[in-house]
């Protein structure tokens, strides 16, 4: 049809939509929050908290509260100085507290005189909880006076702010009820653990903060209190205490210039890897940003000068890398600034280039003057980092020698890998199983055309404890790097991977959950683009299996058989207890695991794993450090095949 015809469509002025008011965010809620899944749920608490918290930086907040209640909503109270009740000056007939609600980026974190520092970066944050909610109750003790006023279907005011008696004892501060819209959200079950989580952290960031939390669910009722006297020095402290401290004492330093602040807290440990935490006005930076990048420089600068002052670097040694220097370090990074420049609403990466050189200043100045003062502990890091230089060097021959027998070999395939018929990755699966009786069950169990069978023999090397030139001499990490056929650590290629499914299946009992929980230790620490892309998979088999007439059925743990009793009291049979791979024939491997895994997959992100136990136990044990290191780095997709 010719340009102009009848027929053509037209675009005018009608066809522009406006979306006032709340509607925006009701409209496009992931601009705001991230996703409408668990993690878009729980920002909504991380909001309202949020505010408390910047109340607490300015100095008038002692305690915060938050309660999960039993009809499903979330309280957040504390004791600052109330959100102002008075008449908004651009909105006649309007309170502020209302238009804070109900207008986004209202708030007192733009001229200054609210706040000198705040989470808030956008001024959205409680509006776009009462946008995303069923139901808004807000409470405010100022003046004397409690306040409320109620909001419901996505902000819509239920009368004006009313004063409805006198403030309990005297008392000032704000409380936010609210009820998350559940046609919205995926769904609108908070979870504990994600909660308490978050907390604690704002109470180490907020030294000297009283943080409650209380669960008062059925069945789930918990009451936990944070508040942390040493700040940011108890929080390493807490993340040092599963781990081997290189000394006791916990190096920590301050500076403040005109509206930036930055204090710092480090420790290492025997370990061999880094744990770096950033901030910025309590505000988690997971991708780093300018405090981050003015902290490597300056921790870099400072320990080779000290290292050359006192001889410990000769003169013809190189200086040490950041890289070797960090190895085992734990530190806490908790930068406070006026206008901060944050990438986007979650707020990841920390822009302002005035913080990197506050940073960077501080490091030099404070860290040197430690050093001076503790010369034991200070030489204990540099010697600890020449050793890792060494490991680095004799590392990279190690990684060298691999290349080179890859290229002899041809394709380099691991002579114990019973590899599948077809050609294109993104059709095959890697089964890596516990012990030969368990791969010859598998071989027999597989699709020869798409499964492939590697067993290993019994539990691989922790990488979290070794070093990689150790790692590399490893027989059974030598197979799984042959096998997926893409390298390792920064050499690692996605493109290359043999396998587009890898899957970990190990026996249902404590040590194959150990077993996995090494297997992806070594994916996530040497392999992470695997990990990341959603390439690695856990089958896990049952451990029961019973008779039901003539049908057999299979009881993943423990607590599948209670419930199978619980719902079965009159079963007669016994149960058989298939506590080994091996011990399955091919049948019911295939019923139970190898098939059950092209047909049903239950995807979960790393965070919401961290929160169920039976999962969290399966990734990632008991370390809780490691646990949170996965975490914060943003890994998805790692799959949970639960039967």
């Amino acid at each position: 049809m010719a340009k102009g015809q009848a027929n053509e469509p037209t675009y005018s002025a009608s066809d522009i939509t406006v979306l006032e008011g709340l509607d925006p965010v009701r409209k496009r809620p992931g601009m705001y929050i991230g996703s409408t899944g668990p993690n878009g749920l729980h920002h909504l608490i991380w909001e309202v908290v949020d505010n408390s918290v910047d109340e607490a930086m300015a100095g008038h907040c002692t305690r915060i509260d938050v309660t999960l209640l039993k009809d499903g909503g979330v309280r957040v109270a504390d004791d600052g100085r109330g959100i102002p009740v008075d008449p908004h000056p651009q909105y006649p007939g309007k309170s502020a507290a209302e238009v804070v609600l109900t207008v986004l980026h209202a708030g007192g974190k733009f001229g200054g005189g609210g706040y000198k520092v705040s989470g808030g970066l956008h001024g959205v944050g409680i509006s776009v909880v009462n946008a995303l909610s069923t139901r808004v109750i807000l409470e405010i003790d100022r003046n004397g006076d409690h306040h409320q006023m109620e909001f419901r279907d996505g902000g819509k005011a239920q009368g004006g702010l009313a004063v409805t008696g006198k403030a309990p004892r005297d008392r000032t501060g704000t409380t936010v009820t609210f009820y998350p819209d559940p046609t919205i959200f995926e769904e609108i079950e908070f979870r504990a653990q994600t909660v308490t989580e978050r907390l604690q952290i704002m109470a180490f960031l907020n030294k000297g903060l009283e943080i409650r939390f209380k669960d008062e669910r059925e069945g789930r009722e918990s009451e936990v209190i944070y508040k942390y006297n040493g700040g940011i020095v108890d929080f390493v402290k807490h993340l040092n205490a599963a781990k081997e401290s290189l000394f006791r004492k916990v190096a920590n330093y301050e500076q403040i210039e005109e509206s930036m602040e930055v204090e710092v807290a480090l420790q290492w440990n025997t370990s061999y890897n880094e744990s770096i935490y950033s901030f910025a006005n309590g505000i988690s930076t997971t991708e780093g940003g300018m405090h981050e990048d003015g902290f490597r420089k300056a921790l870099t600068n400072a320990i080779n000068r000290y290292g050359r002052a006192r001889n410990l670097l000769k003169e013809k040694e190189d200086n040490l890398t950041g890289e070797d220097i960090r190895e085992g370090l734990t530190a806490i990074i908790s930068v406070r600034l006026a206008e901060p420049q944050f990438e986007g609403q979650t707020k990841s990466k920390l822009g302002n280039v005035p913080m990197r050189s506050l940073v960077e200043r501080a490091t030099n100045a404070k860290l040197a003057e430690w050093f001076e003062e503790n010369p034991r502990e200070a030489n204990q890091v540099v010697q600890k980092a020449i050793v890792a230089a060494r490991a680095r060097v004799a590392a990279r021959s190690a990684r060298d020698l691999t290349r080179r027998k890859s290229a002899l070999d041809g394709a380099g395939l691991p002579g114990k890998l019973v590899d599948c018929s077809g050609r294109d990755p993104r059709e095959s699966e890697i089964f890596i199983v516990e012990g030969n009786s368990a791969g010859g069950s598998a071989k027999d169990a597989r699709n020869p055309k798409t499964q492939a069978i590697l067993p290993i023999r019994g539990k691989i090397l922790n990488v979290e404890r070794a070093r990689v030139d150790k790692m590399l001499k490893n027989t059974e990490i030598q197979a799984l790097i042959a096998a997926i056929g893409a390298g390792l650590a920064e050499d690692f290629d996605l493109e290359k991977i043999r396998y587009h499914k890898i899957i970990l299946l190990a026996d249902a009992d404590v040590d194959g959950s150990h077993i996995r929980t090494l297997l992806l230790t070594f994916f996530f620490r040497q392999m992470k683009p695997l990990v990341e892309a959603g390439h690695v998979y856990v089958a896990q088999p049952p451990l029961y299996s019973t008779l039901v007439g003539k049908e057999k059925v299979y009881l993943k743990d423990d607590r599948a058989k209670e419930r199978f009793l619980a719902d079965n009291p009159n079963h007669k049979n016994d149960f058989q207890r298939l506590k080994g791979l091996g011990e399955m024939d091919f049948d019911e491997l295939r019923d139970t695991t190898m098939d059950y895994a092209k047909r049903s997959l239950l995807q979960i992100t790393v965070e919401q794993a961290a929160l169920a136990d039976e999962v969290c136990s399966v990734l990632m044990g008991d370390d809780v450090e490691l646990r949170r290191n996965f975490i914060q780095t943003n890994a998805k997709d790692v799959r949970f095949l639960d039967i």
